[in-house]
């Protein structure tokens, strides 16, 4: 008969009974009290013997697992991992779009960029620099040979309210996820450092954190977003070193968060001395209000790229370091990737020094403008929050609806969308919603169409929901 008795004492591991319990696993598997293959109690005995809520006990495994500490197999059971380790992430970061699967039906799982000319922008940009190509392109990347290149990013972020900045407080790479990325490697320190993220967030934020051996801790968020209680509660409980955010375009809920709350956060990130990443990769319009880097920048380190204006394949992300921190976000990046390659460094320069960038900017953002006004049109009667020029709307769902099976129904309907447990943690919580992105491949008929579906769906839940 198996061996599953296991029972450690979780009074030497401080915190959260879930993180205590992962830590004594680390640890019993470090001396070999846990050998690798040995069975582990089930989630239901463990938890009773423990006096913890089963939940506690699945939420462990499930992090264990996900190190790859653990190996769980349906049928069988949960068992030490065997003592040949797996390497690197366990899951892919994003679904690659197959063309076969998509083809009638309207995937809105995540913005489509529309085509309002990029190709014919990217070709004359690349022309032009083709006659500029020298020697330097044999070396590698330089702070010297980007510094153009910043000093156009600090001029493309004209329309935010940052305070003083300048090329010298930007650090350049490869995306936003890059961006976050970085600034992990330049912030975080010790063993398990804690992150904090809202607790419906873009999924990268928990990919990097565990890319970084961090742990994620998710916030409760209010109509204004993130509540400044549970952010207090939270850095006295846990000691944070980041918390991550988005202040202008939530995703995925659209929040845009007030001055006041903004000013809130800012406080208490300084009162408890926290890094603050601010991505605000989605938001594409112009802002008034005064961002975090402007209300902290002793702390603020600000995320953004050109994916979400103009296109994705172009993979330039860009940090507006702390005051004083632009050396230490490029540094990183030099010990990271060494620096951008030429040919994406001077095809971004050129756009955004043309004028090309800018011109493009603002036709996609007529483009999402126009496709999102179907989307309102249809679904409007229903709980929908949306922002002007934004490529996602949040959709709450009416009552008699569960946000998994609505997303089941409405691909048999041949439309693709995200649930809100997408955007949470493992056992967060999670409400009846779902975020519908805007598929600028798609035009505005073939929208309204899709929305008409879901419509009809939503007039319609199940007579029953199992349990």
């Amino acid at each position: 008969m198996t061996n599953t008795t296991w029972l450690p004492d979780l009074t030497q591991f401080p915190g959260p009974k879930y993180l205590a319990l992962v830590r004594a696993l680390r640890e019993a598997v470090r001396i070999g009290t846990l050998p690798p293959d040995r069975q582990l109690p089930t989630v239901r005995e463990l938890a009773w013997q423990l006096k913890v809520t089963p939940g506690t006990v699945s939420r462990a495994y499930q992090l264990a697992t996900q190190e790859g500490l653990l190996a769980a197999t349906v049928g069988r059971g949960t068992f030490v991992a065997s003592a040949t380790p797996r390497f690197g992430p366990t899951q892919s970061f994003y679904a690659e779009r197959d063309p076969a699967y998509l083809a009638g039906r309207i995937d809105m799982r995540s913005p489509r960029m529309p085509d309002v000319g990029q190709g014919a922008a990217f070709t004359a940009a690349m022309a032009d620099i083709t006659e500029q190509v020298a020697t330097d392109w044999l070396d590698y990347p330089s702070q010297r040979a980007e510094e153009p290149l910043r000093h156009a990013v600090v001029d493309w972020l004209q329309g935010r309210v940052f305070g003083p900045v300048s090329a010298d407080d930007i650090a350049l790479c490869y995306g936003g996820q890059s961006a976050v990325n970085l600034i992990f490697q330049c912030c975080l320190r010790g063993d398990r450092p804690m992150v904090l993220i809202e607790d419906l967030a873009y999924a990268g934020f928990r990919h990097a954190a565990r890319l970084s051996r961090a742990d994620v801790q998710a916030l409760e968020v209010d109509a204004d977003g993130l509540r400044p209680d549970a952010l207090e509660a939270a850095c006295r409980r846990h000691s944070p070193q980041i918390l991550c955010l988005t202040v202008e375009a939530q995703n995925p809920t659209t929040v845009r968060m007030p001055l006041s709350r903004r000013q809130e956060i800012a406080d208490m990130a300084r009162a408890y001395d926290i890094q603050i990443i601010e991505d605000d990769c989605y938001s594409i319009a112009h802002s008034d209000i005064p961002s975090l880097r402007a209300l902290a920048p002793d702390r603020t380190w600000y995320v953004g790229s050109l994916s979400k204006s103009i296109s994705a394949a172009l993979r330039l992300g860009y940090v507006v370091c702390p005051s004083g921190m632009g050396q230490a976000g490029r540094l990183t990046a030099q010990h990271s990737f060494f620096g951008l390659a030429r040919p994406v460094s001077d095809l971004c320069l050129q756009l955004l020094d043309s004028g090309a960038a800018a011109s493009l900017r603002a036709a996609v953002q007529d483009g999402f403008s126009d496709r999102l006004e179907a989307v309102v049109n249809v679904l409007g009667r229903f709980d929908l929050s949306w922002q002007p020029g934004l490529p996602f709307v949040w959709l709450r769902l009416p009552s008699g609806w569960r946000a998994s099976i609505f997303a089941r129904m409405a691909e048999n309907e041949g439309v693709l969308l995200r649930s809100a447990d997408e955007f949470a943690l493992i056992h967060g919580r999670a409400p009846n919603a779902v975020r519908l992105a805007i598929p600028g491949n798609h035009s505005r008929a073939q929208i309204e169409e899709a929305c008409r579906r879901l419509a009809r769906l939503l007039d319609s839940p199940p007579a029953e929901l199992s349990v």
